[in-house]
């Protein structure tokens, strides 16, 4: 492509002393989602990993299992690029810090940073956390008692008394790291994060040990202690680096494509290290800083923090992966569209830059919501009635009258509105924005499936009507397999196999006309891609996840789909207590309330109202209501465009900061809306609910 250019994305290196959980493998899924979307676009791309293997944590590791430092990363660095492999990771490097290329640059740094004259040896001392690697003030720790605790380990820090180290001037470089902030805006992403690290920097920086003596698997500092001291390089400096000796010689050739590019995908707990230390260093020796810092938050479940320390929070993801796998396809694409399902999960549930909370509900809903529902009802659907639709032998194609039909139109105008928002929201890094923008296409598809009614045509002779359908459903499945394709690699390679289509993933056109794919179909049924998980099925996934001792009860329900919501805040309210049931009623009181099925065609906030929201919806009647609802707070205007929601229909009209209201929307929640009522399959707008 013309405007295509180097896009160099990496991963934290995951420290050796663990072993990957389900934190570890989001960050590292959503890093290859936007991999695969620039290398779809025809960008110049490079994705790195890696892991972490010096330290004092390591170090008191291999000692407590009887073995050298050497010999216990060897034997655990592999089980991160084994989990990447069974996850589907499409890496272009896997960096170690144990590798001569890796410690050859660590010295060139070092050596630059000298020269420059902001290293020099002094005492220190301070609380250290050997969880974090790092030094804290007291007014950055927890006082617990009598111990000075890590907020982020939960658990004692130490008092490393008067030990010699080598330091480095930190604070010659804050007023140049404000600045460059301050020009570059995307520096440091998203913006709640760039605040704080200014704040930070604004508080005044103290210059930072860097070497440490008092134990000796690291790097040895190249620079000789007069006193005759052994140093090895503090673990941050060594760690950091290797974004940029994984490319290479500082002024070798892959570095001057990629390094301006460099975007580190982090999480919230190291962004001091990648925003204030690392950039100073760099600064320090004369480099150019990485474009993008964007850094994500945590997941938690049940409220902790995924980590060694707390065995109850972990999910290991592979194995939750493999409970979700799909029967009916071989073992390698069964188990890549269990992946696809965890991918699609964690990339939507949350943006980005948010913390998140994993529940079995919430991805169990999502399963059976809009991955077996919306995407899998569609794949199933076109894939069984195409060879139907061309039983005669005629190839699908395009008519120009019949794509002058309303219902034609509609789509296609989704379809560009799709291709575009999709591509904005990956290049803003907001993938669950990108799902959202390709649903709408999922769910208008399905439209068109039952308002063209191919199930009829397909009993027909072929003819122009079938030929025209079966273009427009394969145009269509075509477009949203592109679509999917960075976050459900496995599900876009299966749609696009099943249509004869080529597997290897171009982003598509906005044009729904200018598909080209197979002229015949050969599929009798398809196999359903993401089967429906029903309670039993649910039951079975949590009872193999949850260790018995702290087994949640009971089972969620597999029927319950998930809203799909505007990112709700990243640490709502708890919600109050559910009230008691009012009064009983009769059968005729409740069947006096008209409950129909509503389907959003537009959605815009109401001025100076920051809960309202004016939707204007079809219930079928050949006319469209306008409702206004007060969930603002929790759906985005654009998330409800394409829903179908259930409707108070018969509801007397009011009038609602100047604008009549025809309805009411169904919502969960009293103070705070929790989730729109919703239905487990797609049904015509104005269907009646009872």
């Amino acid at each position: 492509m013309s405007d295509a250019k180097p896009f160099y994305i990496t991963t934290p290196i995951y420290y050796v002393n663990d072993v990957p959980h389900l934190g570890h493998a989001y960050t590292t899924i959503a890093a290859d989602t936007l991999a695969r979307y620039h290398r779809m676009r025809g960008d110049q791309t490079r994705f790195l990993t890696g892991t972490d293997e010096h330290g004092q944590k390591i170090e008191e590791a291999a000692t407590k299992a009887g073995r050298t430092a050497r010999e216990h990363v060897d034997a655990v660095a592999p089980r991160f690029a084994e989990c990447w492999h069974q996850l589907g990771i499409q890496y272009d490097d896997f960096i170690r810090t144990t590798e001569d290329r890796h410690q050859a640059v660590v010295r060139v740094l070092w050596d630059r940073m000298l020269a420059r004259g902001d290293l020099y040896l002094a005492a220190y001392e301070g609380w250290y956390c050997v969880g974090c690697e790092a030094f804290y003030t007291e007014s950055q720790l927890v006082k617990d008692g009598a111990d000075w605790t890590c907020p982020t380990h939960k658990r004692p820090t130490t008092w490393v008394a008067k030990e010699r180290s080598w330091f480095f001037r930190l604070g010659n470089y804050a007023q140049a790291l404000l600045d460059h902030i301050e020009q570059h805006p995307h520096f440091i992403q998203p913006d709640a994060y760039r605040s704080e690290v200014v704040s930070f920097l604004r508080g005044g920086l103290r210059d930072l040990s860097v070497s440490r003596t008092s134990f000796s698997w690291g790097i040895p500092v190249p620079t000789p202690d007069p006193e005759g001291q052994h140093h090895v390089m503090y673990v941050w400096l060594d760690a950091l680096t290797n974004y940029l000796s994984a490319l290479g010689p500082i002024d070798g050739p892959l570095s001057a494509t990629f390094w301006p590019r460099a975007v580190h995908l982090i999480g919230k707990d190291i962004l001091r290290f990648h925003a204030v230390y690392w950039p100073a260093f760099l600064l320090s020796a004369g480099l150019p800083l990485p474009r993008t810092i964007y850094c994500h938050g945590w997941w938690t479940v049940r409220g902790e923090k995924i980590s060694k320390s707390l065995p109850a929070t972990r999910i290991d993801p592979v194995k939750l992966a493999g409970l979700l796998a799909p029967a009916g396809w071989d073992e390698a694409t069964s188990r890549l569209l269990g992946v696809d399902a965890l991918r699609y999960y964690l990339l939507r549930e949350i943006p980005l830059g948010n913390d998140g909370d994993f529940t079995f509900e919430s991805l169990l809903g999502r399963y059976n919501a809009e991955l077996a529902n919306d995407l899998g009802n569609l794949v199933t659907r076109c894939l069984t009635l195409l060879p139907r639709l061309l039983a005669a032998g005629r190839p699908p194609a395009r008519d120009a009258a019949l794509g002058a039909r309303p219902l034609d139109l509609e789509l296609a105008a989704i379809h560009a509105q799709a291709v575009a928002d999709t591509g904005q929201y990956l290049e803003a890094f907001a993938p669950h924005r990108a799902l959202e923008a390709t649903w709408v296409l999922v769910r208008a598809g399905n439209r068109y499936v039952d308002q063209s009614k191919p199930w009829e045509l397909a009993k027909q002779p072929a003819g122009v009507e079938s030929a025209h359908v079966a273009h427009v459903l394969a145009s269509c499945l075509t477009t949203i397999a592109q679509l999917i394709a960075p976050v459900l690699p496995a599900a876009s390679a299966a749609i696009l196999t099943g249509l004869g289509a080529p597997t290897t993933p171009r982003w598509p056109g906005p044009d729904l006309a200018a598909w080209s794919g197979a002229a015949t179909f050969s599929t009798d049924k398809a196999v359903p891609m993401f089967p429906r998980l029903d309670d039993k099925a649910a039951a079975r996934i949590v009872a193999a996840m949850v260790p018995p001792e702290v087994a949640e009860a009971p089972a969620p329900a597999a029927v319950s789909p998930a809203p799909a919501a505007a990112p709700a805040p990243a640490k709502a309210s708890p919600a109050a207590p559910p009230a008691a049931p009012g009064a009983a009623i009769t059968y005729e009181q409740f069947m006096a309330t008209e409950l129909r099925v509503g389907h959003v065609l537009a959605a815009a906030p109401v001025p100076k109202a920051k809960k309202l929201l004016q939707l204007t919806v079809d219930l079928g009647e050949g006319r469209h209501r306008t409702i206004v609802a007060g969930i603002a707070e929790a759906y985005a205007p654009e998330v409800l465009v394409g829903r179908k929601v259930i409707v108070v229909a018969n509801l007397a009209p009011a009038t609602i900061r100047g604008i009549m209201s025809e309805g009411m929307i169904l919502a969960a929640g009293d103070e705070a809306i929790l989730g729109l009522s919703a239905l487990d399959r797609d049904v015509p707008a104005g269907t009646r609910v009872r």
